[in-house]
């Protein structure tokens, strides 16, 4: 083996001895800058890699940190943050868009929240009607309640029975279909099948006859679908004959808000006659112009003598009216019978005559116009000596 040494040189060769006593020559050569340079990078990287997970660690903590303190100074912050979150928040440009961003999270927390407990009541409110359904389930399968129900039911279709053949009539003009749209017609059945319902309890029930009545019409079908198979077993009378031909003409009365002649007593020989419409646009004059073609006679409730009316229109719902004409039947009572109108379009029930209230609602209208104040005073005064004294100058 024969080795080269060159002189004032920072190379190492390296050779391999070839057989046959050929002469060495330099294979590889590594210079030793080049191999330093790459050991010392190879190191900062490690060194870097090793140094930069305790930074970014330290980052997330420091905002961490500050997330608790915005969060103690009653700032809106969310509670439970996310490391992804928390980057993007570190992320943000400037403070204002930190601040908007937590603001998202904390109003995205807060949603979730209330669907989340909205979900629970939800499901808290399913179990307790499964329960209460289960209660009644069983109380209506005790042998008492069946008793009791059975005989109540027979007890009512028999006084059913006997208004047919012994009651006083009283008519459902169906002939209103065209005026009415369908969800007003489902309406209209659905008010129906209240009155019907409430006829069938009270102890002297009237005969109740669906005059114009014709089948597979919108009347027809709303029907069923509310009684099912009930509908062929009600002691009631449909017929789609109009109700001049079946009763007198003289012993009609046609009942409609818009009547200028006010009912004052309820008379039993007579046949009341109900519109089986509900207009919620509230179409005007439509049942009496219907009256006055067929010459009937009409009447309208005597709402504005025994009741304060405040706001609203005077028309009632088909129950409302089945429940006073129903009261009035039984007890003659105006004042009574009209407790059935809602309470929101009325103030209370007049307990003074009509004209003397129509002078001090005139006197006071006057007043608050400020027109004649002192004649208006000494008038009141006059009055209502004992309520009101006239100021003495």
């Amino acid at each position: 083996m024969k080795k080269d040494l060159f002189p004032l040189s920072r190379t190492l060769s390296l050779s391999l001895c070839l057989k046959q006593d050929k002469p060495c020559e330099p294979s590889e050569k590594l210079d030793l800058d080049e191999w330093k340079k790459v050991m010392k990078s190879g190191l900062q990287e490690e060194v870097s890699e090793t140094v930069s997970e305790p930074k970014e660690l330290s980052s997330l903590a420091a905002a961490r940190e500050t997330l608790e303190m915005w969060r103690l100074a009653g700032r809106a912050v969310p509670e439970n943050i996310s490391e992804e979150q928390l980057k993007t928040f570190m992320e943000c440009p400037s403070k204002s868009a930190k601040k908007k961003y937590l603001k998202y999270l904390h109003l995205k927390e807060i949603h979730k929240k209330n669907d989340k407990r909205k979900l629970d009541e939800k499901r808290e409110r399913r179990l307790e009607a499964q329960d209460q359904a289960s209660n009644t389930d069983e109380t209506k399968k005790s042998p008492f309640v069946c008793l009791w129900s059975s005989t109540m039911d027979r007890a009512y279709n028999w006084r059913a029975a006997q208004s047919m053949i012994f009651g006083q009539p009283l008519v459902f003009d169906m002939s209103y279909e065209k005026e009415m749209s369908v969800r007003e017609v489902a309406n209209t059945v659905r008010q129906i099948v209240m009155s019907e319902s409430c006829n069938r309890r009270s102890v002297d029930p009237f005969h109740i006859h669906f005059c114009n009545f014709k089948d597979d019409s919108l009347y027809h079908r709303e029907f069923i679908k509310n009684y099912r198979e009930a509908w062929g077993k009600l002691l009631i009378t449909v017929t789609d004959q109009c109700y001049t031909e079946i009763f007198p003409k003289d012993k009609l009365i046609y009942l409609t808000a818009d009547s200028p002649k006010v009912m004052k007593t309820f008379d039993h020989d007579k046949i009341y006659i109900v519109g089986s419409m509900v207009d919620k646009s509230i179409k005007t004059g439509v049942s009496l112009a219907r009256a006055k073609r067929l010459g009937l006679e009409t009447a309208a409730l005597p709402l504005e003598k025994y009741l304060l009316w405040s706001t609203g229109a005077k028309n009632l719902t088909l129950d409302q009216m089945m429940h006073i004409l129903l009261t009035l039947k039984d007890t003659a009572d105006w004042k009574k019978a009209l407790e059935f109108v809602p309470k929101r379009k009325y103030c209370g029930f007049v307990n003074k005559p009509v004209k003397d209230l129509k002078k001090t609602l005139d006197l006071i209208n006057t007043l608050k116009l400020r027109k004649g104040r002192e004649e208006v005073e000494k008038q009141f005064a006059k009055n209502y000596p004992k309520k009101y004294k006239v100021k003495q100058k």
